[in-house]
């Protein structure tokens, strides 16, 4: 199973990995990463990054939890572990936008979108892709795709 393993001790907070990951999830056709509008639901990172009183950084997206509080917390059956890849998946087909898997994850990483607020933003490990573009946007090494058994 794929995790993404943050090094905090690498992180400048350059949001490199934001812009990357918005620009993952542009559905408008050609914005670079610099012009992502992340007011636009498309476009939306899945990533945050938060500083703590000391000045360091942490970037913070789903956890693909082996036993995810949210998706025990979904009436609709939206979000759910996948047993084979042990991805934490969320259908916006299947949303109730009760939100209550937002107020069950322990991290706070999941939330609304920020245009319609009726669909769950969340990290899915860029499915589509072999590594994740913040992984590989990341200029100080601060992220890695790590194997694990669980």
């Amino acid at each position: 199973m794929r995790r993404i393993q943050i090094r905090r001790e690498l992180c400048d907070g350059c949001m490199k990995c934001t812009a990357a990951c918005a620009a993952e999830y542009d559905q408008t056709g050609g914005q670079t990463m610099e012009g992502m509008d992340s007011a636009e639901e498309q476009s939306e990172s899945r990533i945050s990054i938060l500083p703590d009183a000391n000045g360091h950084f942490t970037p913070i997206f789903c956890r693909q939890c082996d036993e995810p509080a949210c998706a025990q917390a979904c009436i609709s059956g939206a979000m759910a572990k996948n047993p084979l890849s042990g991805r934490v998946t969320y259908d916006a087909d299947c949303c109730a936008a009760c939100f209550m898997c937002v107020l069950a994850c322990p991290f706070g990483v999941l939330r609304p979108d920020q245009s319609t607020h009726s669909v769950i933003v969340k990290c899915d490990l860029c499915n589509r892709r072999e590594i994740p573009r913040c992984v590989e946007s990341c200029p100080k090494g601060a992220l890695l795709v790590i194997e694990v058994n669980v």
